[in-house]
């Protein structure tokens, strides 16, 4: 990997160059960076289920990327595996030893990084899903080190048909027969792979299942795919790892920043720009949770994604015209 992925623990002696997480009691976070320092910065952070190495990595890694001239910084979210979580921590804070971990604890993680980093203020921080509500958490929290913000099908809080989706899913996974209460001591993977099931059909759209999409990704079968690229991708991972990045997930609401905000006001508190990218047929983050937060941004404006690849057209794993188009569209909102 040419951009290894590095280590910052604020209570490390070396905080840019620390020890990964099983070497550290404190948070510590994974990231890696593009381009030189002296550039304009822009930081990405990975998503649920997301990896250091791969995300929104069509954004910054090619040579004629749209982020080719900016400093960009790719963070992993706690919980994801990277970042310290509960399957990578010392043997004192592992699996259900692990302490609850919200978006605030990531943000000013990921604030402190910048500061070490030297960078005074970023000039773009692009999110997708869960790094989409991280983006509104900073927006948020430091309303002035942050210019530009992309939200890649998200929203600024967990709508309840959102937690429905995802309580679902986290039901198959804690009622799993080798889950024994969060105690396995051998992968619980009847559990990850039945989240992983009740995940896929959220993550796509209906006419993405009818028009039999899977046959882009060359399987020739539903089961096929739901085998490749879900048993064998979300339901290979650690059971607690799922359920820490999901219980942030489900708590994500900026209003809880501030006892006396409100979900307006919490908004209109926003100086950076904001640009909204949903998905026309995502289940997760509909088009609607945007629209209604567009009316209380002061700077924002909202490019729906038309696809039928649902929560998925926004990501890493978008198809190729999904990808020209958020492509063209940060390119232009960033030189805004």
């Amino acid at each position: 990997m040419s951009n290894p992925i590095k280590y910052f623990n604020t209570n490390a002696a070396t905080r840019l160059n620390a020890d990964d997480p099983s070497k550290n009691a404190g948070l510590t976070l994974a990231y890696r960076t593009f381009g030189s320092p002296k550039n304009l910065a822009v930081l990405i952070p990975s998503c649920f289920s997301g990896r250091v190495a791969s995300t929104l990595s069509f954004l910054y890694e090619a040579p004629n990327a749209v982020l080719k001239d900016y400093f960009v910084i790719v963070c992993g979210l706690l919980g994801g595996s990277d970042s310290s979580s509960p399957s990578n921590g010392p043997t004192s804070v592992r699996g259900s030893n692990f302490p609850d971990v919200s978006y605030e604890t990531n943000i000013r993680l990921q604030r402190a990084l910048c500061d070490a980093l030297g960078i005074t203020q970023l000039e773009g921080y692009i999110g997708y899903s869960m790094g989409g509500q991280q983006a509104y958490y900073m927006a948020v929290l430091y309303p002035s080190f942050v210019k530009h913000v992309v939200i890649l099908a998200s929203s600024a809080r967990t709508s309840w048909q959102n937690k429905s989706c995802l309580g679902g899913a986290m039901t198959a996974l804690l009622n799993s027969s080798d889950w024994q209460d969060g105690l396995y001591d051998r992968p619980a993977h009847k559990g990850t792979r039945s989240f992983a099931r009740a995940y896929a059909t959220w993550a796509l759209s209906a006419n993405w299942f009818r028009q039999e999409r899977w046959n882009d990704l060359g399987h020739s079968t539903l089961e096929e795919y739901l085998v490749k690229n879900w048993d064998e991708g979300m339901g290979a991972w650690d059971a607690h790892d799922l359920l820490c990045m999901l219980v942030c997930w489900l708590a994500g609401d900026i209003t809880l920043l501030n006892s006396e905000s409100s979900f307006s006001s919490a908004l209109a508190s926003i100086e950076a720009k904001v640009l909204l990218m949903p998905c026309r047929s995502d289940l997760f983050f509909p088009p609607e949770d945007n629209e209604e937060e567009l009316k209380h941004l002061r700077h924002g404006e909202i490019k729906v994604i038309e696809s039928v690849w649902g929560h998925m057209a926004a990501g890493e794993w978008a198809q190729k015209e999904d990808q020209r188009f958020i492509e063209s569209s940060v390119q232009q909102f960033l030189s805004s």
